[in-house]
């Protein structure tokens, strides 16, 4: 239900359109393009809950980009998300948001040299470069975490600092210059809202925050992998797996 200064606003419209003297909608100006690549396998919290507080931005057009445009599913295969433009019709970006997936969505982006490519490509201009889960890993595949501290999912973390020159620090996101990585899916909310104050400020951060009524309460103390059984890590990993269209 509107309320207050929403429902007056429109009211408003409705009655200027039935008086014939609505206007047609004039697209405000973007000054901040934020891109966020999908690709097949992605998680589906990864970019859509940075999506829901970046384009709370003001001024800031929030786009999804892939390989071609067109919907682009995610790991279980039930749901997708519309890519609007491809990689070749984005030269430059000034945020940029690499998601993570499951294994197979994962290691099929690191071996994707077009996209890796793409991305080192608009991390030159950007000024902001981000990932979610494991899309550090796609980070680090692309060059891009040389020597530098990064965050992951916590069953990629070995993963992460044996196979690349990275130090993994568990914590929910880590920035690293102009690169800010996040730990997993959920953690993408977080690093987004810490995005949103170094870009436009804490107070615009805080009303984002309030906005999206982002005050996590869980009914469960089992969300941290330091403090898990071994036996409950074994199930989260295994109804992964298990839920993963193709994995």
């Amino acid at each position: 239900m509107l309320r207050g200064a929403a429902a007056a606003s429109a009211l408003a419209a409705v009655a200027a359109t039935q008086t014939g003297t609505a206007h047609a909608a004039q697209p405000r100006r973007r000054d901040l393009d934020i891109g966020i690549l999908l690709y097949d396998g992605y998680s589906l919290l990864d970019p859509t809950g940075p999506a829901e507080v970046l384009s709370r931005l003001p001024d800031a057009a929030v786009t999804m980009v892939a390989e071609r445009r067109g919907p682009v599913r995610t790991d279980t295969g039930d749901v997708a998300v519309m890519a609007d433009r491809s990689l070749a019709e984005v030269d430059r970006l000034d945020v940029l948001l690499v998601p993570g997936a499951g294994n197979r969505g994962t290691t099929a982006a690191m071996k994707n040299e077009r996209m890796l490519e793409w991305i080192r490509r608009m991390h030159r201009h950007t000024r902001w470069t981000t990932s979610v889960c494991t899309g550090s890993l796609i980070l680090a595949a692309a060059g891009l975490l040389d020597g530098r501290r990064a965050t992951t999912y916590w069953a990629s973390a070995e993963y992460l600092e044996s196979t690349f020159d990275v130090t993994y620090v568990p914590e929910r996101y880590v920035r690293s210059g102009k690169i800010v990585t996040a730990a997993g899916v959920s953690a993408g909310v977080d690093m987004s809202l810490h995005l949103a104050s170094l870009i436009a400020g804490e107070r615009i951060a805080r009303a984002i925050q309030l906005a999206v009524e982002y005050d996590p309460q869980p009914p469960f103390d089992s969300g941290n992998a330091a403090e898990a059984s071994p036996e409950l890590k074994a199930l989260a990993l295994r109804l992964l797996e298990e839920s993963s269209h193709g994995e």
